[in-house]
């Protein structure tokens, strides 16, 4: 139940930021929702730190793997709505907007978590 706990906390947390970012940056009239592109790839690079330092050092207790990972970071990434999004650029016929967003999200996504992962093991 704690676990479920520490999920719930991190999971709202990441939620409250994710929206945040959205009411801030999400601009659908200039057509890229650049709120939830932030929310995936800055989503990419925390949990590429997290699992980076928890591989390189071993310090991360599963309380914080829970709360951080699992919880904030699932929060704050949002798949559906990037879905969501690229279903509205073709239903639009915007595949100038889909096919970039759609390139865009998952080459700087995984970007974002190799950067992580070499940073974590750079530092610790």
């Amino acid at each position: 139940m704690k676990q479920a706990l520490l999920v719930f906390i991190g999971g709202g947390l990441g939620s409250v930021a994710r929206y945040l970012l959205s009411v801030k940056f999400n601009n659908y009239e200039n057509g890229i929702p650049f709120g939830t592109l932030l929310a995936n790839i800055l989503g990419s690079l925390f949990i590429g730190i997290i699992f980076g330092y928890m591989a390189k050092t071993g310090n991360l207790s599963e309380k914080h793997s829970l709360l951080l990972a699992v919880g904030f970071c699932g929060g704050f990434t949002t798949f559906s709505t990037f879905i969501y999004e690229n279903y509205t650029f073709i239903k639009d016929g915007n595949y100038f907007g889909f096919l970039p967003y759609l390139a865009v999200t998952f080459i700087l996504g995984f970007a974002a978590l190799f950067l992580g992962l070499y940073l974590t093991s750079k530092l610790f």
